[in-house]
């Protein structure tokens, strides 16, 4: 072996028990008896206080490069690097160009290329003027699609009309990818009031749950008709859940995801004026987050993701809701965030892992990820889960200090970041090489 590493506390296989893990060549190769006597070059030999747990993978991150100053590869992955994340998946939506073309995916990395601490993959874009050709991006090696069904906030990336969506959705099934969507129905925004001003009382009733139930109907239904493999992105409304759990149980292929700031806000406490959280879909009040928290106990929703979704500080406005970009930064948070509510709520890490690490994986398709065993990615999360901070916006490696978290108490801390078998961190790597973290068709590192 190249390496071993001993814990005391590992999260193997749904429980956290005693391991030693042998890596050879950026990869695990034995898992054995914490006191069992192996051949390796090194060992590592882990504090009692730490649990070692997969690296964690977050399929919703929107890195913004090329073409804007709003996120980049080198900060949004250094960001993730000190969260334990040891995968992105990039959105399509926020950089110029988009990516829906084998050109624009080109282009994203070339941006990357030398500038990336942990592995990105890409999600390729579907907008009207591109569903026929969604080979392309397929055989590029984009890891699936997106798309919206309301406006974006990007006229480059138009939403798709019910039609249109039915026949992505087909082309989907004969790919046999996956498509994300962002659940929110252009008609019935489009019948809700303007936000304005600096109550976000104003801003929750702009973007009623209805616009969700609507646009999640048309998901399951199309899902249905189609074959094709569906999953809602930022799941906020419980009112979707019902659906979404009839749907898993009539054995539509659907997956669903929600995010920290959904898992830990609440509109009833939001300050006037607060547009660092303002996000579409909105965050709603305290009894719907409890529900969220119960679907992710029942298997309803399968994740948890940041949508890490940046801005320039002149994009969030002067405390008008009415003008502000919506989007919540977190990357480099998320994890400790969800661990801080889910431990007060009698969940484990190994629920954690669960949402944040293996079913993320298996969404993008990256079997070789996400759960510590023989044969996949030695990629690593050294964590304590008893540690406590303050987390301050200006100390974290975000392109832009703007955080609805900043001040917040938080549980936890990553005590080492493991990539591909060798230890890095934020901002330095270890000097030896990686090993092959590009070896899978359209990631870069």
């Amino acid at each position: 072996m190249d390496t071993v590493i001993r814990a005391e506390r590992a999260v193997i296989g749904g429980e956290i028990r005693s391991a030693a893990i042998g890596i050879l060549r950026g990869l695990i190769r034995l898992v054995g008896r914490v006191d069992g006597q192996y051949r390796a070059a090194s060992e590592v030999v882990l504090p009692s206080t730490a649990v070692l747990m997969p690296g964690l993978v977050d399929s919703h991150v929107h890195i913004d490069e090329p073409g804007t100053d709003w996120e980049g590869f080198a900060t949004a992955t250094a960001a993730a690097a000190a969260a334990g994340i040891t995968t992105l998946v990039d959105m399509p939506l926020d950089s110029d160009p988009v990516t829906t073309s084998a050109a624009a995916l080109a282009a994203k990395r070339a941006a990357a290329q030398g500038n990336c601490q942990v592995t990105v993959g890409y999600w390729g874009g579907v907008v009207p003027d591109n569903i026929d050709n969604l080979e392309e991006l397929a055989l590029a090696g984009v890891l699936g699609f997106k798309c919206f069904l309301a406006d974006s906030g990007n006229p480059n990336f138009p939403p798709l009309r019910p039609a249109e969506f039915y026949r992505a959705m087909s082309r989907i099934a004969a790919l046999g990818s996956v498509l994300l969507v962002h659940a929110e129905s252009d008609h019935t925004l489009a019948q809700s009031p303007a936000a304005r001003g600096c109550s976000y009382s104003s801003f929750l009733r702009s973007r009623p749950d209805a616009a969700e139930v609507d646009a999640v109907s048309l998901v399951l239904d199309a899902a249905r008709a189609t074959g094709a493999r569906a999953h809602i992105v930022h799941v906020s409304s419980a009112q979707v859940l019902p659906l979404i759990a009839a749907a898993k149980r009539a054995g539509v292929a659907v997956t669903a995801e929600t995010c920290p700031h959904y898992l830990t806000f609440a509109a009833d406490d939001i300050p006037a004026g607060a547009t660092e959280f303002a996000v579409c879909p909105p965050i709603r009040r305290g009894d719907n987050r409890q529900q969220l928290w119960t679907a992710l106990s029942d298997g309803v929703l399968d994740m948890v993701v940041s949508d890490h979704s940046p801005c320039a500080p002149e994009a969030k406005g002067d405390g008008d809701f009415g003008r502000v970009f919506g989007g919540i930064s977190s990357l480099q948070l998320g994890p400790r965030v969800v661990w801080t509510r889910a431990r007060m709520r009698g969940f484990t890490l190994v629920d954690v892992c669960r949402w944040m690490a293996e079913a993320p994986a298996a969404l993008a398709g990256l079997t070789d990820r996400g759960r510590i065993a023989v044969g996949t990615r030695a990629d690593f999360c050294v964590f304590d889960p008893d540690a406590e901070s303050v987390a301050h916006a200006d100390a974290l490696h975000h392109r832009h200090a703007i955080t609805p978290y900043d001040g917040t108490t938080l549980r936890g801390a990553v005590l080492a970041t493991w990539l591909g078998g060798r230890r890095v961190r934020a901002g330095t790597s270890e000097s030896a090489e990686l090993w092959p973290l590009s070896s899978l068709l359209g990631l870069d590192s």
